[in-house]
């Protein structure tokens, strides 16, 4: 086996057309991120390997994306769609510099894996000059067919191409493919348009690798992992597979889900010992939970940093920027937004929380809120430690209460409060004897009120 460290990756980021969207296909998201997002996530990177993306005209966001996520990824446009072969060729310039292996993937399969990646190149090392990636489809209709005699792939028949016979082959072309970087400019130059639409398909290199009398073999790997994303039935039939992983692998790390099915996690969900997630938890992107944690029925949490034994829920809403830390707890109809609440705080029910920093093991009763939007700009507050905010009570920013503060119920706060104070702001309350009697007299006449 020959050892070979340099590759050079051709993602073609095409756009299709039964999306139905403004958004670029590949910017589509599985498990809140990009497809695109997740196929550069399990292509290979480091020393010595190149990435070229091929895009549509006027997708720059698709560049972008890429950018993102591969800072050394070059861009080449294919202005005309002609083909995947010929959408190869538009990063001509990637390819031409003879590196060890060329590798072709699409943008549009967000379930391919490193695994299958490395798979793929293995028998270039041995003297392949194509290595194909194929699975068995349990309904084959409409993919290219391999043909292969003993351990030889001899060619790839396209459905309307293919006899009878090709057409019961249940080994399919998943359109990802490995080829000898020496030899692939050569190969892929071969390739002539002579097919019914007069393009160009990354196909017909098997054939031509054959005529060589080369070697071109046969990876195969489930139909799962290389689902094309063409509409948003699949789009969704994704979506399922990748949240049938990713619960997976939460509960092998350990993660107690209660209902797996009901529970929705992003991709870079990060978990640590012990932790629960009871049923209908929706869990976004930017998420981290620490040990020991509980997650609560009906909960959603998005861009939130979760300390160690940390209880959420039922029905809480976490939004961007939330920090909680260790022993906190969020209540039920509790809503947070750029919020960092230290250990031990407790905010057990009906309360918003936004653009706040609330101090270790205060107290903040149910109906408070922290006004922060006076209709121009986010305005902060802040509490100190031990403090305690009564129920119903509107803290209206900038504001600061000290540490060890009380706050009476009812309070409406638009001016510091200074380390253990008692802020109390409320009207007297009133009492007219026989006022209720009055009103209704004057509002009915003396008739029953209509209902």
């Amino acid at each position: 086996m020959t050892a070979r460290s340099s590759l050079t990756i051709v993602l073609a980021a095409g756009e299709g057309t039964r999306m139905r969207s403004h958004l670029p296909k590949v910017l589509h998201p599985v498990a809140h991120q990009s497809l695109l997002a997740h196929v550069l996530a399990a292509a290979p990177r480091g020393t010595g390997t190149s990435l070229a993306v091929v895009i549509g005209p006027d997708h720059q966001a698709v560049a972008d994306e890429a950018k993102r996520i591969r800072p050394d990824a070059l861009t080449f446009v294919q202005q005309d769609r002609l083909g995947t072969a010929h959408a190869v060729l538009a990063a001509r310039d990637a390819i031409a510099g003879g590196v060890d292996d060329l590798l072709i993937a699409f943008g549009d399969t967000p379930l391919i894996s490193a695994e299958t990646f490395a798979r793929l190149r293995a028998p270039l090392a041995n003297g392949a000059a194509i290595a194909a990636l194929g699975f068995r489809a349990a309904d084959p209709t409409g993919y290219g067919r391999f043909i292969v005699e003993g351990d030889r792939l001899v060619a790839i028949r396209e459905q309307a191409d293919a006899s009878a016979e090709e057409r019961r082959i249940e080994l399919c072309n998943a359109g990802v493919m490995a080829i000898d970087g020496r030899r692939a400019l050569a190969i892929l130059e071969k390739i002539g348009n002579a097919n019914s639409k007069g393009e160009y398909y990354l196909t017909d290199a098997v054939g031509i690798v054959s005529e060589q009398g080369w070697d071109a073999v046969v990876i195969e790997t489930s139909e799962d992992e290389v689902r094309g994303i063409n509409t948003k039935a699949q789009l969704a039939e994704a979506e399922s597979v990748m949240q049938a992983r990713l619960r997976k692998a939460a509960m092998e790390a350990g993660v107690t889900l209660i209902a797996p099915d009901t529970v929705y996690l992003a991709a870079d969900t990060v978990f640590g010992k012990d932790v629960t997630i009871e049923p209908f938890v929706v869990i976004g992107p930017g998420v981290s939970i620490g040990d020991g944690t509980v997650v609560h029925s009906f909960s959603h949490i998005v861009e939130t940093k979760l300390g160690n034994k940390v209880s959420i829920g039922p029905y809480a809403r976490l939004r961007p920027g939330t920090s909680l830390g260790d022993g906190a707890r969020i209540g039920n109809f509790v809503e947070t937004k750029a919020a960092t609440l230290e250990a031990g705080v407790k905010v057990n029910h009906l309360s918003y929380i936004g653009d706040a920093t609330i101090g270790a093991n205060s107290n903040i009763g149910a109906g408070t809120i922290t006004c922060n939007y006076d209709g121009f700009k986010k305005h902060k507050t802040i509490i100190g430690q031990g403090a305690f905010v009564g129920t119903n009570s509107s803290l209206v920013a900038p504001v600061t209460i000290g540490n060890g503060a009380y706050i009476g119920s009812g309070s409406v706060i638009t001016r510091d409060v200074p380390d253990d104070a008692m802020a109390l702001e409320r009207s007297p309350q009133t009492i007219r004897d026989g006022g209720a009697a009055r009103y209704r007299e004057m509002k009915t006449g003396g008739k029953k009120p209509e209902k």
